[in-house]
């Protein structure tokens, strides 16, 4: 444990300061953000420590509008001689930019979320010595080693984050909360020289109790490296691919490109315009919900101040929903979901709801058919859609995993894939704030020899 917790400065006192310095100096609007945080990193590999950071981070966030022309500016110095001066040179640069008429600050909400019923604090994180820590990663590769079919190890990390986080806007709004995650994972090798397959598996959760047990990490980083061994290969041809958990959480993070609000207003998706049109079957609804208590994504308001919620972004196969900071809204002619990150859109949890089909029996409905279980490369391009990734999987022969594969690509389009699935899993876990449970796919093409 620290030695004590760090008395915790004036945030909020501060932010107020600097928002009412920016409308002084001939500001229209003002936008601060003030952030306090400290992190613990360690990485392990062959029982020794080959990297360690502890360190506390302070850092302000400004944005300034002026005659619909805006200036940012940033700070990890928080003397307020420093940050005033920040603040009249960010109205100066302001006066010199090109007028935006969609530029302006979020007016603000009626309802406001309550942060602690979100849970993300843990009061045990901080607690937690580095002693304690360095002994997880430790113990996690140690038993991931302790299996012989494990040749080499990429080493073990635990690291945990702890953020208070305050938002001022001119326009009245005032918020502040606290946020904890902690993660451990272990990466791994298998096989001999020119046989070699790696595999890794971590677990990260806002709780310390509710991480994975290094046993449970090293177990299922084994088992994920070691399926792969023996590998073959496979002539090209289309065939059905079912996309484990980690997998379909790739393709979500390639539809969330593509209905980000940023993307759709810059023409830079294949689904711009497309609100209200089936853009896949019925068995997809995809939802981004930044209220699910605990989880990695969840927070209370976005960075324009603007209440957090959940939003239906696909239902049963229709495009209800963009996902949209203020600005985005504004030039979409849409309503904000709360979905801003400074100076743009990101999730929070945005996920593939689950399906009623348990993934074994996913598999074991499947004659011939990839697994997908680890893909590399960019080969992902939202202006059409299309998908191309070099692929890692197991090859499904009457309805049994029968071999590994490996040196084949994995092709497609993300708008033939949403209308083409044919299952959907019960296994949905947030592992990360996107995520999605494993699904079968009609066909893609496998390219091999």
């Amino acid at each position: 444990m620290r030695a004590a917790k760090r008395a915790a400065p004036p945030l909020r006192g501060l932010a107020e300061a600097l928002v009412a310095y920016a409308l002084k100096c001939g500001a229209d609007e003002a936008e601060v953000s003030v952030a306090d945080g400290y992190e613990f990193n360690v990485d392990v590999r062959k029982g020794r420590i080959e990297t360690l950071v502890e360190a506390g981070e302070r850092s302000a966030g400004l944005r300034v509008i002026k005659d619909k022309r805006t200036a940012c500016a940033g700070s990890s110095d928080l003397d307020m001689g420093t940050l005033r001066r920040l603040v009249r040179n960010a109205v100066r640069r302001a006066e010199l930019g090109s007028p935006d008429e969609f530029a302006g600050l979020a007016p603000p909400a009626g309802e406001r979320v309550d942060a602690a019923a979100l849970r993300l604090y843990d009061p045990e994180i901080p607690r937690l010595d580095a002693e304690t820590k360095v002994r997880l990663a430790v113990e996690t590769e140690r038993a991931a080693l302790a299996d012989k079919r494990i040749t080499n190890s990429y080493g073990a990390t635990f690291a945990t984050n702890e953020l208070r986080s305050v938002l001022v806007l001119s326009n009245g709004f005032v918020g502040e909360y606290e946020q904890t995650t902690c993660g451990l994972g272990v990466g791994l090798q298998a096989g001999d020289t020119d046989h070699r397959v790696e595999g890794s598996w971590s677990s990260s959760k806002r709780r310390f109790g509710d991480l994975e047990t290094p046993e449970a990490i090293a177990r299922k980083a084994v088992e994920r490296t070691v399926r792969q061994l023996g590998p073959r290969k496979v002539r090209t041809q289309n065939v059905p691919v079912i996309f484990e958990p980690t997998q379909t959480a790739w393709l979500m993070g390639f539809l969330f490109g593509c209905v980000a609000g940023t993307a759709v207003y810059q023409k830079a998706s294949f689904l711009a315009g497309r609100l209200g049109e089936r853009v896949g079957n019925g068995l997809v609804t995809v939802v981004d919900d930044a209220l699910l208590p605990g989880e990695l994504g969840s927070h209370p308001f976005d960075s324009d101040g603007q209440p957090c919620r959940r939003t239906v972004v696909v239902e049963k196969g229709v495009l209800r929903s963009y996902l949209c900071d203020h600005y985005a809204a504004r030039k979409l002619g849409l309503r904000s979901t709360g979905s801003a990150d400074g100076g743009g859109v990101a999730p929070s949890n945005f996920f593939l709801e689950k399906g009623g089909t348990a993934p074994e029996a996913i598999v074991a409905g499947t004659k011939k058919g990839l697994l997908l279980v680890r893909t590399l490369g960019h080969g992902l391009n939202p202006v059409t859609g299309d998908i191309s990734r070099g692929a890692f999987g197991l090859w499904i022969e009457d309805g049994e995993i029968a071999y590994p594969v490996s040196e084949v690509t994995v092709s497609g389009n993300l708008g033939r894939v949403l209308e083409t699935i044919e299952a959907v899993g019960t296994d949905l876990e947030f592992h990360a704030p996107v995520a999605g449970p494993t699904v079968k796919v009609a066909g893609m093409t496998v390219a091999g020899r």
